[in-house]
C-alpha cells in the first residue's frame, strides 16, 4: 500500500489543498518579503522562497526567472500608494494621510527590513538600483506627499514653482530621520507637526490653530 493510500485508510490528514492563481501568487510574494527580511537579498534563493511559501520551486520558475524578480514584485505589490482627495479640497488632511500611509506601510517592520536589504544591495549594483526605482518607487508614485502636492498644484491651490525637489522630500525625509533617531515610528502628533510646521509653510500656506484646521494660501 502506498503512503498516500495508507494515510487515507488510517484516517490521517489529507494532502494540502493546492493553491492557484492569485492565492498562490500572494503566498509567494509574502514568502519573498519574509525571506528577504530574515536573510537579506543577497542570500535569497528560489528554494528558500518556495519552501517558505509551501510550494514547488517549479511554480516559481513558471513566472519568474530569479529571486530578485519575485522580491521586486512583492515590494511593488505592498508599496503604499497615496491617493489625494478627488476634489482637492483638503490639502492638510491629504498630506497627513500620505505620511500616515508611509508610516503604517513603508515603516512597518517586515516590509521595512526587506526594503532596506534591497536598497543596501542596490547601492553596490547599479542595475538593481535602476530596477528598484523603475519597478517600485517610480511605478508607485515616487516620493510621499509629492503626489498630493502635485495634485493640488494642478488644481490651482498652490504654486507649482514651489514644488522643488527639496520641498517634495521634506515629509519623507523627516519621518525617516525620526525613525533613525528614535528607533521607532513617529506618532500622529509628529506627523501633523511635520505637515503644519514644515510642508505647508514651504508651499506658501498657513493653517488655523483651532477649529477645523483650515489651510490658507498666503499668496491668495
Amino acid at each position: 500500500m502506498s503512503d498516500r493510500k495508507r494515510t487515507s485508510a488510517s484516517g490521517g490528514s489529507s494532502p494540502a489543498r493546492r493553491r492557484r492563481g492569485a492565492e498562490l501568487e500572494g503566498a509567494i510574494y509574502a514568502a519573498a518579503l519574509d525571506e528577504t527580511a530574515e536573510v537579506g537579498l543577497a542570500r535569497v534563493t528560489m528554494e528558500g522562497i518556495a519552501r517558505r511559501a509551501g510550494t514547488a520551486k517549479t511554480s516559481l520558475y513558471r513566472r519568474w526567472t530569479s529571486p530578485e524578480d519575485i522580491v521586486l514584485g512583492a515590494l511593488y505589490r505592498e508599496y503604499p500608494v497615496e491617493r489625494p482627495s478627488p476634489g482637492a479640497d483638503d490639502l492638510r488632511g491629504d498630506l497627513v494621510a500620505a505620511l500616515t500611509l508611509m508610516r503604517d506601510g513603508l515603516m512597518q517592520r517586515r516590509f521595512g527590513m526587506a526594503l532596506r536589504s534591497v536598497v543596501d544591495e542596490a547601492e553596490r549594483r547599479p542595475e538593481l538600483h535602476k530596477r528598484l526605482y523603475e519597478e517600485v518607487f517610480d511605478a508607485r508614485g515616487g516620493r510621499f506627499t509629492r503626489t498630493v502636492l502635485q495634485h493640488y498644484a494642478d488644481h490651482g491651490h498652490i504654486d507649482p514653482a514651489r514644488l522643488t525637489p527639496v520641498v517634495v522630500d521634506i515629509g519623507e525625509a523627516l519621518l525617516l530621520k525620526y525613525g533613525i533617531d528614535a528607533h521607532a515610528k513617529p506618532d500622529d502628533a509628529y506627523i501633523e507637526a511635520v505637515v503644519d510646521e514644515a510642508i505647508l509653510p514651504a508651499v506658501g500656506c498657513t493653517v488655523d490653530g483651532a477649529g477645523d484646521r483650515r489651510v490658507r494660501n498666503r499668496g491668495a
